[in-house]
């Protein structure tokens, strides 16, 4: 979602969710709820022809089976023509004591019934499809566990919006937790095309994928890729042989947090303080932070180390090539290049700072 032209995608100051999947199918639910209406239905015809000696019918007199029924139906339907009405005092205490709860529950069950079949589930239809029209430029985060969670933390620390996330994960409690810290949320299989087409994934800015297994996050890969060729992909993977296989299957970027943790390692052998720096540049809360962007009008031309936002240039990718600052290709700046730069966390606070003050404040309910 743009910031810029989007507002965001909260319905109320509370959290919402795209779409829910149901413990049953809405037809066994919906079964459900008229066989215990007509169960209850039932258990007051057989009251009332137990009964049908304190029930008087002013047309003939006679109170026969389908005069039971028939009494029944408008009773609990609240109908009440008066041509067959209770005159004994049993009869009307049954009336108060066992059929009026009985008929207030019947008729919970049936509006109960039509507000989720048809009034709740028409309007969330369109809720959701008003939601998912307004999504683009977002961030889509497979998978919501140990590495997804703090992903999105992280991604909320650095300035992110939580109306510009969204989160799939098949198990409730995850997406429960994920809607706590305000991402838009979606319980389901990350896998299923269907899944990935509701959140408009080839109009997603970039897809995380934690799936927790290997080859489930693979799968999710080539599914997402197959669906959005364009999107950006980063991957955990755990395994080191999976890592190329992960590649194959769409992946711009594969993490591996053992490798990772292993670079920390052998750095903190080379020096105390390299494997302290290394985590500072990764983590929001550090003194400095790398970051990745295009280069700007003004610094075409330049030389990797003159950025106009002060940062130290590392590395420029030119066509998906990346160069060092040591090298030639970095003296000069092209157009459509991406430079990675350390800064500052004073920078980077007050350029957060300064787009939250330009963004447009809207509601949208």
């Amino acid at each position: 979602m743009s910031r810029r032209s989007n507002p965001k995608l909260k319905l109320q100051q509370g959290l919402h969710t795209l779409r829910r999947a149901a413990k049953w199918p809405i037809w066994a639910d919906l079964v459900t709820r008229l066989g215990v209406a007509f169960l209850l239905i039932a258990i007051v015809v057989l009251v009332h022809w137990i009964d049908r000696a304190g029930l008087h019918d002013s047309h003939d007199g006679q109170i026969s089976f389908l005069d039971v029924v028939y009494f029944t139906m408008i009773s609990v339907t609240t109908t009440g023509f008066g041509d067959i009405a209770p005159v004994s005092d049993r009869s009307r205490l049954i009336e108060a004591v066992i059929v009026t709860p009985i008929r207030i529950a019947v008729l919970f069950i049936f509006v109960g019934t039509a507000y989720s079949f048809v009034i709740k589930r028409t309007w969330d239809k369109w809720r959701m499809a008003r939601i998912q029209a307004k999504l683009t430029d977002h961030i889509v985060v497979l998978g919501f566990g140990i590495s997804g969670s703090e992903a999105v933390k992280e991604l909320i620390a650095r300035g992110t919006d939580p109306a510009c996330i969204v989160v799939i994960d098949p198990t409730r409690n995850r997406v429960a937790a994920a809607e706590a810290m305000g991402c838009n949320v979606l319980e389901g299989d990350a896998s299923s095309d269907e899944t990935l087409l509701d959140v408009r994934i080839a109009e997603a800015q970039a897809v995380l994928v934690s799936a927790g297994r290997d080859d489930t996050s693979i799968l999710i890969v080539l599914t997402v890729r197959h669906l959005a060729p364009d999107v950006p992909i980063s991957v955990v993977i755990r395994t080191q042989d999976n890592e190329l296989l992960a590649r194959q299957a769409g992946a711009s970027n594969v993490i591996n947090p053992v490798s990772f943790t292993g670079l920390l390692l052998a750095g903190s052998a080379q020096g105390e303080h390299v494997a302290d720096y290394m985590a500072d540049l990764a983590a929001v809360g550090g003194r400095v932070q790398l970051r990745e962007r295009p280069v700007s009008a003004e610094e075409i031309g330049r030389g990797l180390d003159q950025l106009a936002s002060g940062g130290r240039g590392l590395r420029v990718y030119r066509d998906g090539k990346p160069y060092g600052f040591w090298e030639p290709a970095a003296q000069r700046l092209e157009a459509g290049d991406k430079v990675v730069e350390v800064i500052g966390c004073e920078e980077s606070e007050a350029e957060v700072s300064l787009a939250s003050k330009a963004r447009p404040s809207k509601t949208t309910r």
